[in-house]
């Protein structure tokens, strides 16, 4: 426990805290049309089996980071991912939730989109941890309750507040924009994309995700109320 240990363990905190915004949003975006008890399941699940195989990513992060164009076919699928979990079916009918996915469906989702989005944090982890694996497991460990509990948050108040979920959705879209552009081999090739660039395609993918998830909706709704209507 001496003070270079000690100054680590603050890292991975900070870390973690930085970061596990993003994976708390998947978790409840996949969790969100399940029941109560599901929801817990599968917040608990999900990040467990995404906690596996981030320590998993930690022996492997450098052979994956070579593999050209990874993070840009992660950022795609991070897209569709984005779309999926917007446009999942959000409706109430005799006091219960339909559940537009299943549990093993959820735990599914959380564990191909915390894949694609831990390339990223798992070099921050493993850089603050210096190459000590005590630090290492610390920190991922850490991230199970802070993700589990956010997400947990996150899941109610997207219930109470359809808008937050076009947000989330908009979020992911954000973050895939990212991914693409920084992707190795793109910046190896053709440099880093100019500030405005980047700004402009991270905004633009936003909008086209929470454009789409906001007009299915209010067809939904529209389609629904003529049924309605009909009865």
């Amino acid at each position: 426990m001496n003070l270079d240990f000690l100054l680590g363990v603050g890292k991975i905190v900070l870390i973690d805290l930085a970061l596990a915004g993003d994976n708390a949003l998947v978790i409840a975006l996949a969790v969100r049309t399940l029941s109560p008890r599901q929801q817990l399941q599968g917040r608990i699940w999900g990040t467990v089996g995404a906690v596996g195989l981030r320590l998993a990513f930690i022996f492997i992060v450098t052979f994956l980071l070579a593999i050209p164009l990874l993070q840009v076919v992660g950022g795609l699928l991070l897209v569709w991912i984005a779309l999926k979990l917007v446009l999942q079916s959000d409706s109430h009918e005799g006091g219960q939730v339909k559940q537009g996915t299943t549990l093993l469906e959820a735990v599914w989702v959380i564990l191909v989109a915390d894949v694609i989005m831990s390339l990223d944090n798992v070099i921050g982890v493993a850089a603050a941890a210096e190459g000590d694996m005590r630090l290492v497991v610390f920190g991922i460990t850490l991230s199970i309750p802070i993700v589990v509990w956010g997400s947990g948050v996150l899941a109610r108040l997207m219930n109470r507040y359809p808008w937050i979920i076009l947000v989330a959705g908009g979020i992911l879209g954000e973050v895939a924009g990212k991914m693409m552009l920084h992707d190795h081999f793109i910046v190896s090739r053709y440099g880093e994309a100019p500030d405005g660039l980047e700004i402009a395609v991270r905004i633009v993918l936003a909008l086209v995700i929470m454009l789409v998830g906001w007009v299915v909706t209010r067809r939904r709704a529209a389609l629904a109320d003529d049924g309605a209507t009909a009865r």
